[in-house]
């Protein structure tokens, strides 16, 4: 196993986490990365967190994580203790290579569907907070690279002005965070860890789009940084077209600098496949660029994620390599890559995020004020985006009579012609399914 010390174990179970995906790369930047092994004594191992904010988190969200974690690399069942200890956070911190890391402006490539968000990302990165593009507003579809020029941001300034504070959060944790400083009175170390920041880097700003209070936190979060700090945040449409966005806050983010990133086009994927090719020092004749190139045309993710898999084979079939081999490899991976369907369980989801009420209840047979309105609200998605499904189909997914279907959408109807707020909400709930 090669454990030698308290350290090394540390640094595998981090690892372990990482490569598993079983905490995200924010999250173990927010919150596991900087915590200090201090002891393995009587089957448990202590570590140091900053403060009782973090403590609490840990203890919530990634205490069981950690915990399989470490019976996985050191092969003994352990239990994971936080604590708080000031003096002991002076130890240098175990910190794997995260693949975030790696996200720079030297390796993103520009093209025209880019080259206005890359020039003002890399404006900001060289002189955060005395530049004219605050905030910045990046937008664009789900794999065009805007987590990775935000990436490239925070790690050019980190680099270039280490004494300044900058926090990279993606809005569903922002969020999580919030709601968990709500349940432990501990909103002042909420405040304290994003007020007093040089750079804000918000990424997916449409996730708190209809939650009151968590717009509320935004809104006055960015008041307390603008216009000294620097805030850049990114979204999957401009700011506009969110409808349960606050006015207050797309006005803020239209007073700033809004830059979109299109899919790239055929010249920019293929730059992209032959950068990617030659990190992995894979070798690929241009006519599979091309081909590749012209099947997968909007997700950058995709095209990366197609030469990690081509050089994964080559490393077990050396020299077999050709254009017929990809074709096959290439018709899997567009199948594969097609949008997931939209079901009743993933508009009941979305329903549920967006109106805070657990997916069981809105299945259950509570009458709940709240509840039975989340229900209709999904039984009448359902019914609008999935109109191959009769009521009677609808009803048997609740465990309800068709009729209960039929009362809930001509509801809805009415309620959604003299309720404005309300409609948007529904229609930004029908857009993200569909997405």
């Amino acid at each position: 196993m090669g454990i030698n010390s308290i350290n090394d174990l540390w640094e595998k179970i981090c690892e372990d986490c990482k490569i598993n995906e079983s905490i995200s790369e924010v999250g173990l930047e927010a919150w596991i990365l900087d915590l200090v092994p201090l002891s393995t004594d009587d089957g448990i191992l202590t570590l140091v967190a900053k403060n009782e904010y973090k403590k609490k988190t840990v203890d919530g969200y990634y205490k069981k994580i950690l915990e399989k974690a470490c019976e996985k690399v050191s092969g003994l069942p352990m239990t994971i203790e936080v604590v708080v200890k000031a003096e002991e956070t002076e130890k240098k911190p175990v910190k794997p290579q995260s693949a975030e890391d790696n996200y720079t402006f030297d390796n993103f490539i520009v093209g025209p569907s880019n080259d206005m968000a890359h020039a003002a990302a890399v404006a900001v990165a060289k002189k955060p907070f005395l530049n004219s593009y605050n905030p910045l507003v990046i937008y664009g579809n789900s794999g065009v690279g805007k987590t990775h020029i935000m990436t490239a941001i925070k790690n050019s300034i980190t680099k270039n002005f280490p004494d300044k504070k900058v926090i990279f959060v993606r809005g569903e944790q922002f969020a999580n965070e919030l709601i968990i400083s709500f349940r432990d009175q501990t909103t002042d170390l909420f405040h304290d860890r994003f007020r007093n920041v040089d750079v804000l880097l918000l990424d997916d700003i449409h996730f708190i789009a209809g939650k009151d209070r968590v717009q509320e936190e935004f809104f006055n979060t960015f008041n307390a940084l603008y216009p000294e700090k620097q805030i850049v945040v990114t979204s999957d449409r401009p700011p506009k077209d969110i409808k349960t966005l606050e006015e207050r806050i797309r006005s803020r983010f239209e007073s700033g600098m809004l830059v979109d990133i299109q899919p790239p086009e055929f010249e920019t994927r293929v730059s992209i496949l032959k950068a990617k090719a030659d990190q992995l020092g894979l070798e690929i004749s241009d006519d599979i660029y091309y081909y590749i190139a012209e099947q997968i045309k909007s997700n950058i993710r995709q095209l990366e994620g197609i030469i990690k898999k081509l050089h994964n084979y080559v490393l077990v079939h050396p020299n077999s390599l050709s254009l017929p081999m990809v074709q096959r490899y290439i018709r899997d991976v567009v199948s594969e890559s097609l949008p997931d369907p939209v079901t009743v369980e993933k508009i009941v989801e979305e329903v549920s995020r967006t109106y805070n009420v657990p997916s069981e209840d809105i299945y259950s047979r509570r009458k709940r004020a709240d509840v039975a309105h989340a229900r209709q609200i999904s039984m009448y998605i359902i019914s609008k985006v999935m109109k191959e499904l009769s009521t009677t189909d609808i009803g048997k997914k609740f465990n309800r009579d068709h009729s209960t279907v039929i009362y809930a959408v001509d509801k809805m109807k009415e309620e959604l012609l003299e309720n404005e707020a309300e409609k948007k909400i529904v229609e930004d709930i029908i857009k993200n399914v569909n997405s």
